[in-house]
């Protein structure tokens, strides 16, 4: 069953056609103007509303002088605006994946994180981060570019109106030794701060609660106010947003199961608060 609003590949490209015209420092009038466009169409392709034909977006692209690499990589949302779930097999430097990852999260009234095994990226802290893409093997110039966007994707929760984010970690992320033990313990402290926020909802799923299906995987589930739901899975070469209504169902349960298993928030701070010695 598909759902009738707009896809992850269309908010990605939406965000991507924004960010390149602003970036050329072009007003929406004047680039319509320019391409002999309906302003108000290329206001809808901006907004999500409407879905741009991929060589529109190459016209685009071409007029504003986009470098070859931000190039294919919006021509690659364009291509799969369509498609209620997508899978991106071919991260580059900063994937087509991670722009609709940041859209989801910028325009999310609600975001569920499950991470079974590290840290979620909203709550890392830098040295973290960095920590985990050099472990990664990944090129230096890359896991620069890669930690600014993950430092820069953390600033919707000190907005103004932040997003309600609700993370739910195994307790093995938490033992898992990433770093040394300063880091370690800098990170976890990170986190009980952040749990002290409000809109911020930190549970820790117990290590010896058994089996159970969340171990398969990470996740995100993003909550929209008017659109619904879009689930994110990242794997090591690989990337997956599902978009079908049955699917984000199947995952708002498995969402209850965890948040049964887990502690509630004042015991996972305690849980904190010890890992942190």
């Amino acid at each position: 069953m598909k759902p009738t609003s707009s896809s992850p590949g269309l908010r990605a490209l939406s965000a991507s056609l924004r960010e390149v015209r602003e970036a050329r420092k072009f007003g929406l009038r004047e680039l319509a103007r320019a391409l002999e466009i309906d302003p108000r169409l290329l206001s809808q392709w901006e907004l999500g509303m409407r879905v741009p034909p991929v060589e529109e977006v190459a016209r685009i692209l071409g007029y504003l002088r986009v470098d070859r690499t931000t190039t294919e990589r919006i021509l690659f949302l364009a291509t799969h605006a369509k498609e209620p779930n997508w899978l991106d097999s071919n991260p580059s430097d900063l994937p087509a994946a991670l722009t609709a990852v940041m859209q989801c999260e910028r325009t999310a009234s609600q975001i569920t994180n499950w991470s079974p095994l590290i840290v979620p990226g909203l709550l890392q802290t830098p040295d973290y981060a960095r920590a985990l893409l050099t472990a990664s093997g990944i090129r230096v110039d890359e896991a620069d570019a890669r930690l600014m966007a993950r430092l820069d994707r953390q600033r919707i929760l000190s907005t103004r109106q932040p997003v309600r984010l609700r993370a739910i970690i195994s307790e093995l992320a938490i033992r898992e030794m990433v770093g040394d033990e300063n880091l370690m313990s800098d990170q976890i402290d990170h986190l009980l701060v952040l749990s002290a926020a409000p809109h911020i909802s930190v549970r820790i799923v117990p290590a010896d609660v058994g089996y159970h299906p969340g171990k398969i995987g990470m996740f995100a589930l993003y909550e929209f106010p008017a659109d619904p739901a879009i689930v994110y899975m990242e794997h090591y070469h690989a990337s997956a947003f599902v978009n079908e209504l049955d699917a984000i169902a199947s995952y708002r349960k498995l969402v209850k199961l965890l948040l049964d298993k887990a502690l509630t928030e004042e015991a996972s701070q305690a849980l904190l608060r010890e890992a942190a010695r």
